[in-house]
């Protein structure tokens, strides 16, 4: 009878551990108090914070200046401690420098050397994660290819504008071959084809497997190629789920039909089968992230207090 309770319960326990492995950053009541000279309270950045980020999605982190965002970050970065609560990632704690081999990080503003070219940056990079000469030679071409800067690659950064800066920083966050991307303001300084190019990079990171973890203010890039989101104010998690869930207006249903005179445009469903039109479709009509955002901040600040009950 043991012998079967144990066989019995093994599927379960291998569900179990493929549910956690899914889990690439995870935060359990994370919270981060900045003290003065003698040890007192002075800021709150960050409040019991409770999220996931699972394996293959982009995950956008936003909030106002001051929101905690920043913190966060370094939290699971390992740069700084937390004053209580703790924060994981791939399954061990965030002070493990063991993990910052399989993480990229692109910074809000790049520190490069910029004396060094592009080959030279990325080479130098390389030799940090012991990349064989071949190895790194190939990766670097790659990811110079990648980031569309071919060729400018022999220029000294000091000769590149901040777009160009922010294409080597990316390629540079990715010399490793992570399997998680952190990126911050990564469309900072880039002109809009340029963006367009950075995003359509961020989803190239996801379809390749890779999690992506971006801080951004720029409301429409979030909206452009996040999965889910998790909005702060005040160290506080707002809101946290799908963004398409999110944005969907469920008390408004929207109608869209084809055919129609004007006057079947004023009735309903049964009434556009009886004249002959088309259904297009009848949804719920979705906001924008900047809407959404925006009364969110705003109903925090009437209504302090937690909102952050995941939508599906």
């Amino acid at each position: 009878m043991a012998e079967q309770v144990a066989e019995a319960s093994q599927p379960e326990a291998k569900q179990t551990a493929k549910a956690d492995s899914d889990v690439i950053i995870e935060t359990r009541n994370l919270s981060k108090v900045y003290r003065d000279f003698w040890g007192r309270a002075k800021v709150r950045a960050l409040k019991a914070l409770d999220l996931e980020v699972r394996r293959g999605e982009i995950f956008g982190l936003l909030g106002p200046n001051g929101s905690g965002k920043s913190t966060t970050i370094k939290l699971l970065l390992g740069l700084l401690f937390p004053t209580s609560g703790q924060a994981l990632v791939f399954g061990k704690d965030a002070s493990d420098v063991g993990k910052n081999e399989r993480i990229g990080y692109l910074p809000e503003e790049s520190y490069l050397y910029k004396f060094l070219n592009a080959v030279e940056t990325l080479d130098f990079y390389g030799r940090l994660f012991d990349m064989p000469a071949d190895a790194r030679r190939d990766r670097v071409n790659e990811l110079i290819t990648m980031v569309g800067l071919d060729w400018a690659k022999r220029r000294q950064l000091k000769e590149y504008s901040k777009g160009m800066t922010r294409r080597i920083g990316l390629a540079q966050a990715l010399i490793n071959d992570p399997d998680l991307v952190v990126l911050d303001e990564p469309t900072t300084g880039l002109d809009p084809i340029g963006t367009r190019e950075m995003k359509d990079l961020i989803l190239g990171l996801r379809d390749e497997g890779k999690t992506v973890l971006l801080c951004s203010h720029l409301l429409p890039d979030i909206q452009d190629v996040c999965d889910r989101i998790a909005i702060l104010h005040q160290g506080e998690l707002k809101e946290l789920g799908r963004i398409d869930s999110l944005l969907t207006v469920q008390d408004t249903t929207q109608v869209q039909a084809q055919g129609l005179s004007k006057e079947a445009e004023e009735e309903i469903r049964t009434v556009i089968e009886k004249h002959g039109g088309k259904l297009v479709g009848m949804e719920n009509p979705t906001t924008t992230l900047e809407d959404l955002f925006l009364d969110i901040v705003r109903d925090s600040d009437a209504k302090p207090g937690r909102r952050s009950a995941e939508s599906d």
